[in-house]
C-alpha cells in the first residue's frame, strides 16, 4: 500500500529517560508519524468517515506522551505506535521519536528512535474487542450535525437508537431542547482511552464546560463498558445516574433492554421525551 497520512514535527513535553535529572525535569520531544491507510474510499466520497482523522490521532498521541513516565524512548515509541493502531483503517505506522535536548557529553543536536508496527504484528491486533454504550446529546447549533459528526468518529457501531427530542434536565432556565440517542460500539480501546476519545470528539464540536448541566454543542458519555465497574476521579462506570435519566434510558431500552434497570419499561413513553426517528447520515 502506498497511501499515507503524515503528521510531522508534533511537539510534546514529558518525563522520559534513565538519568536522575531526566526523572525529575520534563523535556521536549518531537513525534513524526507516517500512517499507512487505504485512502481510496475517501478519495471517492470526500467523507471524513472514510479516512483517519489526523487531528484526533495527534491529540491521542500527545496525551500518551504527556502521561508517560517511561525510561526508554523505545518503550514510549512502541506505546505511541499501539495507540495509533487503535484507529480504524490504520494498517501500519512508522514512528520517529526525537529528544530535542539529548543529555549526552558530545555535541549532538538530537537523538531519536524510529520503529515500524503493523496491525498484523502489533499487540493491538490481539486486544479483546469490548462492547460499550455511548450516550450522545446536543442542544446548541446544528444539533443533528454534531450527532452525525460524533457517529463518524466514535468507532464501530453495532446498534443505534432513534433520535429523541428531550426537555433539558437541571441547569439554567430557558435552555433549548436536546437531541439524544444511544449507540452500542465495538472497541479495542480500554475504558480510559475510550473516555479520552469521547472527550476529543466533544472538543472537535467546540464543547465548552462553563455552566454545570448548561447548554452544549455535544455530549459524548460512556454509559456502560462490558461488565466493568470503575470508581475514579477520571471515570465512573456505569455512568452515575444513567439509570435515573429518561433521556438515556429510553434510547438505551430501544437497542439493549437487558442493560436497563428493573422498571425501565415504565419509562417507554415518558413526558418530555419524544421520538424523532432515525438520524439520516
Amino acid at each position: 500500500m502506498n497511501d499515507r497520512i503524515e503528521i510531522t514535527a508534533l511537539r510534546a513535553v514529558t518525563i522520559v529517560g534513565a538519568l536522575p535529572h531526566e526523572r525529575e525535569i520534563p523535556q521536549p520531544l518531537q513525534i513524526d508519524l507516517s500512517l499507512e491507510v487505504d485512502l481510496a474510499d475517501a478519495g471517492r466520497t470526500d467523507e471524513l468517515g472514510d479516512t483517519v482523522h489526523y487531528g484526533m490521532v495527534a491529540d491521542q498521541v500527545v496525551a500518551v506522551v504527556a502521561e508517560s513516565k517511561d525510561i526508554l524512548l523505545e518503550r514510549l515509541a512502541a506505546r505511541i505506535a499501539d495507540e495509533v493502531l487503535t484507529f480504524d483503517r490504520v494498517d501500519a505506522v512508522d514512528v520517529t521519536l526525537t529528544k530535542l535536548r539529548p543529555p549526552v557529553a558530545v555535541d549532538a543536536a538530537t537523538t531519536s528512535v524510529r520503529l515500524r508496527r503493523t496491525r498484523s504484528t502489533s499487540d493491538v491486533a490481539s486486544r479483546p474487542v469490548s462492547r460499550a454504550f455511548i450516550a450522545l446529546g446536543s442542544n446548541l447549533g446544528d444539533r443533528e450535525g454534531y450527532l452525525r459528526g460524533a457517529l463518524r468518529e466514535i468507532g464501530t457501531i453495532v446498534a443505534e437508537s432513534q433520535v429523541y427530542e428531550t426537555d433539558p434536565v437541571g441547569g439554567p432556565d430557558e435552555q433549548g431542547p436536546y437531541l439524544n440517542m444511544v449507540v452500542e460500539i465495538e472497541t479495542t480501546l480500554d475504558p480510559f482511552a475510550l473516555l479520552r476519545r469521547c472527550q476529543r470528539i466533544e472538543a472537535e464540536a467546540m464543547r465548552q464546560r462553563v455552566v454545570r448541566w448548561g447548554p452544549r454543542t455535544l455530549d459524548v458519555d460512556v454509559i456502560l463498558y462490558d461488565g466493568v465497574t470503575i470508581q475514579s476521579d477520571e471515570l465512573t462506570l456505569p455512568h452515575p445516574r444513567f439509570d435515573e435519566r429518561r433521556f438515556v434510558l429510553v434510547p438505551l431500552a430501544e437497542i439493549a433492554p437487558d442493560r436497563c434497570p428493573d422498571g425501565w419499561d415504565d419509562l417507554l413513553e415518558p413526558a418530555g421525551v419524544h421520538a424523532r426517528g432515525v438520524l439520516e447520515r
